[in-house]
């Protein structure tokens, strides 16, 4: 029953396409982006300083299970503001901003289960999200930009551990763009001004999960926006795992694909 989840959201297109796949849930925004695009239901305006409060509404509603959705900037979180809950919770949230994406949303995974809410993934609720290679779209891809797919995949198993990143680009076996905390799409503009002479055709965008990533809380995700900033890099298309990225307003994507004269593999 979708009565009891809570889609805890941030930015982007994600949380919306929770919500229309799991009506009833309750959508607690994280964030002010989403404006009349929320959809009717039950709704909360939280803040990252006030956990006690958000517990206590959720408690109050019957959540037992919550998504997060939709990405979330480290927080710059002020003290002063925090209620009893926060309080309680801030030791162990500063010892996990200090290290790396995973270690930090492991920490909140932990103090939402000790709450006694279970953390569901978007891909449980929304499978119909979840790259199929039925999703493959565009012309096939050439003999070098396997390469380039097969090195990108490569490099990103080779630091996953290093908890570092889910995206590259690599282009005539060179790696072009390497994901930072800055994401996806800053990657995509900063190769787009790659400087010609460094340029050896057109490469590929990869995206999968880092080794032994949560994918309830950070499953990979690409959509419409990500295709374009691929184009406006001068890349050849775009190269995912099977059930392991979720792929937003799918429809739009494969247009965009064709359109473009892109690919899109998922394998």
């Amino acid at each position: 029953m979708a009565e009891n989840i809570a889609i805890l959201a941030g930015h982007g297109q994600l949380p919306l396409d929770i919500a229309r796949a799991c009506p009833g849930a309750m959508f607690i925004n994280f964030t002010e982006s989403a404006g009349s695009d929320i959809p009717q239901g039950r709704h909360f305006r939280a803040r990252l300083e006030r956990f006690g409060e958000l517990f206590e509404v959720m408690g109050q509603a019957g959540i037992s299970k919550v998504i997060f959705a939709g990405s979330l900037s480290r927080p710059q979180l002020d003290p002063a503001n925090f209620d009893e809950g926060s309080v309680r919770l801030w030791p162990r949230l500063k010892a996990a901003l200090g290290r790396g994406d995973d270690a930090l949303l492991r920490e909140v995974i932990a103090i939402f289960e000790t709450e006694g809410f279970e953390v569901v993934g978007a891909a449980e609720v929304a499978p119909d999200l979840v790259a199929a290679p039925k999703m493959s779209q565009g012309r096939a891809m050439n003999a070098d930009e396997e390469a380039d797919a097969a090195r990108g995949l490569e490099v990103l198993r080779a630091i996953s551990p290093l908890d570092l990143a889910q995206a590259i680009v690599v282009e005539g076996g060179q790696v072009l763009g390497l994901e930072t905390i800055q994401g996806t799409d800053a990657m995509l503009k900063f190769v787009a001004q790659t400087p010609q002479l460094l340029r050896r055709g057109r490469g590929v965008f990869v995206k999968a999960a880092k080794r032994g990533q949560d994918m309830r809380v950070d499953m990979p995700t690409i959509g419409p926006e990500t295709i374009r900033n691929v184009a406006a890099a001068g890349l050849a298309g775009v190269v995912i795992p099977a059930g392991k990225v979720l792929v937003l307003e799918q429809d739009e994507v494969a247009r965009l694909i064709d359109q473009l004269d892109l690919f899109l593999v998922v394998r």
